[in-house]
Parts: structure tokens; sequence; C-alpha cells
């Protein structure tokens, strides 16, 4: 064992060890070290350890983070693995993200045994979805379906669609295709129709500001497209409060060294949807990404994101 393994923390979900196998075995090709070099260390989050409510009762996106940016800032750790999209948009003092993988694909995939599209299902099918913003796209797209909660990790949301608990489902297909799950998709929401959540398909890696060993390591493996992307995403996501009690949407995409980002914001009924697109440098992500957030946010106007 090496005397000063580097420590990757992480929640304990197949998908979420997954995520940190990877960002190892990049780590390991990029540094030409062995699998001993590395620790990986599961820690339980509150995010995983409630499964009987909405997490936007509970507290939101840091649930899935706080135990784990504990660990890091008291030392137990070096880094953190997370999904992008999990990842709220304030951090705490001494953290931040300092790395992240390719991005994966970002499209939203639709399962269901009962018919190949979401436009298929029978009248008054029952989908379940944890996502306030997929549940209310699915009520724009058809009112006449009944969206119940549906928690638990990506196994076991498998396992209820197979016992017949809901008609269908929708769920991250990068995280499907990182556990080699792809033969369970019926079919693929396309990104005009269903914009994905801000971060999907991206891996993150958050660090402690200051600490230089981690941080070059860490350098040989970053994305920076996908970097610029997020940048974009994440200040939209920042300027519009994004909670998740907020169904929001956004997906930056860049041509050479041109951004287009395109942001959606829906009342959780789907009844009243605003969409923005802003382009310009890759060089103003940020700015890209706050001035579509500024545009969605006078469209609103007040009491649209709180009259829920």
């Amino acid at each position: 064992m090496q005397s000063n393994p580097l420590r990757i923390g992480t929640r304990g979900s197949a998908l979420a060890l997954a995520q940190a196998h990877e960002t190892r075995a990049r780590l390991m090709a990029a540094h030409d070290l062995p699998e001993d070099a590395f620790e990986i260390v599961v820690i339980k989050t509150s995010g995983d350890q409630i499964q009987d409510r909405p997490l936007s009762e509970v507290g939101g996106k840091g649930l899935f983070t706080k135990e784990i940016e504990e660990a890091m800032l008291d030392g137990r750790i070096d880094l953190a693995v997370h999904s992008s999209k999990d990842m709220p948009t304030v951090l705490p003092d001494g953290l931040a993200l300092t790395a992240f993988l390719p991005r994966e694909d970002v499209r939203d995939a639709f399962l269901s045994p009962k018919a190949k599209t979401l436009m298929d299902l029978p009248h008054g099918a029952v989908v379940g979805s944890s996502s306030l913003r997929r549940q209310a796209m699915i009520k724009r797209l058809r009112p006449d379906i009944e969206v119940v909660m549906y928690r638990g990790n990506l196994q076991t949301r498998l396992r209820k669609l197979a016992e017949g608990e809901v008609d269908a489902t929708l769920l991250a297909y990068a995280g499907l295709r990182r556990l080699g799950l792809e033969e369970e998709v019926t079919s693929l929401l396309e990104t005009e129709d269903f914009l994905p959540a801000v971060g999907q398909g991206a891996i993150c890696i958050e660090s402690r500001e200051g600490d230089e060993r981690t941080l070059e390591m860490l350098q040989a493996i970053h994305d920076r497209e996908t970097q610029i992307r997020l940048d974009a995403e994440r200040a939209f996501l920042a300027v519009l409060d994004g909670s998740c009690r907020t169904p929001i949407g956004g997906l930056a995409l860049l041509n050479g060294d041109e951004l287009t980002l395109k942001g959606t914001v829906l009342k959780p009924d789907g009844s009243e949807v605003h969409d923005e697109v802003r382009s310009g440098g890759a060089v103003d992500a940020v700015q890209i990404g706050q001035a579509a957030g500024e545009a969605l946010k006078a469209k609103m106007g007040p009491g649209f994101l709180s009259s829920h």
C-alpha cells in the first residue's frame, strides 16, 4: 500500500462508485500510478438516507454533498467526485470545483414496458419521477398523465418499474451508460423538446483550495470544454436561485469558441414555461449564463417561482 494514498470521497450508490472508479482510472493513467496510490472512501449522505419524501422539502441539493464536504474540510479525504447536477451553486468556503471529466450524453432516457415514447403512453398513465424539472416537462407535454414521486437509487427505480409500480420513468442517459445499462432504455428524449438539468452528464471533482498536490494531479484529467459549458450553466442556475424547488432546465453547447446557452423555467404543473437563448464567446461563459438567467427572471415576473 502506498504510504500516502490520494483519498477520493464518494457516495455509496453504484453510479457514484462508477464515477469514482472512472476518476481513479483516469488519474492512474495520467500519472502512471498503481491502484493502491488511491483510496476510495464511501461517505453516507443525508440525501441517501432520506428516501420517503422529495428532497426539496428537506433541504435540496446540498443533502448529497454536505457530509462529503465536511470530510474534505476535516482532512479525511482529498477530493470528492460528484454528479454536477447534484452540486449547489454556492460551495463552502475553502472548497472549489477544480476539475471536470469529459461530459457524457446529456439527454434524458424514457424507460417503459408499455410504450415506445412518452407521447405514446396511454391516457392517464402513471410516470414516476423525483425531479421537479422532469415532472413539470412531462405535465407540459402530457397533462393527462399522472406523475408520482419516485425516489431511490437507479437500481431501485428500475426494480419498481419492472414490478409495475409505474408505467414509465425518466432517468439520465449518462448514468445508465456509466453502469452499462443502455439496454434498459426504451427511447431518448431530444434536448430540443426536453432540456436536461444543469450539469447533467458531467462528473465534477471538488477539492480544497490551496491543496497543490491534489490540484496538480487533477489538472492532468481536467476537460476544459466541459468546464466552460458548466461555468455558463451554473451561472445561469445561480441567478435563478436554482434549488430543487424550481423546475429549471439548462444546456450550454460549445462550437469552437462560440458558446450558446438555452435555458427554460416552468411552473411545477407545466402550465407556464419561459425559454431563453443566449450566445457569445466562450471566454464570457459566466456572463452569458447570468444574462440568460436575468432575462428569464424578467420574463417570469414576481411570484412565478414562489407561486407553488
